[in-house]
């Protein structure tokens, strides 16, 4: 794992960010920088290989499972980290893009009672098993998947964002996630962005620097 940011000891707040597939921790932590906040210290593990799961979030529980839980792992491990600094719980966010917000998502969803919540770009909840029904053209031609996580995340909030014509992320799935979330008991805001794309915008930037200000 690397860090950046605030000192170990000095920081308000902390941030799990974790990458996307084919990349590593150096480059999403090159994020912080822009979020120009000095009381933030980030911890970013690296996957193996650079992917945390070497086929699509929507692809059948049983390709993704294996993988999917020992990412978060790792996820816990980092903010395992965070609170040896000193950091409370409800002082740390999960953060990602693209495969890595998927990964954030999915350990809120599943491990982040009392966390701060979590900020997801291009990125959706990649569910908990497989559920009835035939392959949705909204879901890029994969099954549904069932949403089962337990406990409250409620105090916690969740910025999930996505472009109309993401290769990679559905907006039925973003839909999906934020009404689960929402059940859990989330303040949940999303934004799609028009047209096509897949990358960290500016507005995602810009909630975060509120949010963690705050």
């Amino acid at each position: 794992m690397r860090r950046a940011g605030a000192a170990s000891g000095q920081a308000r707040s902390g941030l799990v960010l974790m990458h996307g597939r084919g990349s590593n921790s150096a480059d999403i932590l090159g994020l912080v920088p822009h979020l120009a906040l000095p009381q933030v210290t980030a911890i970013a593990p690296d996957a193996p290989g650079g992917s945390w799961w070497p086929v699509s979030f929507l692809a059948p529980a049983a390709q993704i499972e294996p993988y999917l839980a020992n990412a978060v792992a790792e996820v816990g491990k980092a903010i395992q980290a965070l609170e040896a600094d000193g950091l409370a719980r409800n002082q740390i966010w999960l953060a990602g893009f693209s495969q890595g917000a998927v990964l954030a998502l999915e350990a809120f969803a599943r491990r982040g009672e009392g966390l701060a919540g979590a900020f997801a770009m291009s990125g959706a909840l990649a569910g908990t098993g497989d559920a009835p029904g035939p392959a949705d053209p909204a879901l890029y031609g994969h099954r549904p998947k069932l949403f089962d996580y337990e406990g409250s995340r409620a105090g916690s909030k969740v910025w999930i964002s996505v472009h109309a014509r993401d290769p990679h992320i559905p907006v039925r799935r973003v839909e999906e996630s934020v009404s689960v979330l929402q059940g859990l008991g989330a303040e949940v805001r999303h934004l799609v962005y028009p047209g096509a794309g897949h990358s960290v915008m500016q507005d995602d930037l810009v909630a975060m620097r509120g949010w963690l200000n705050a």
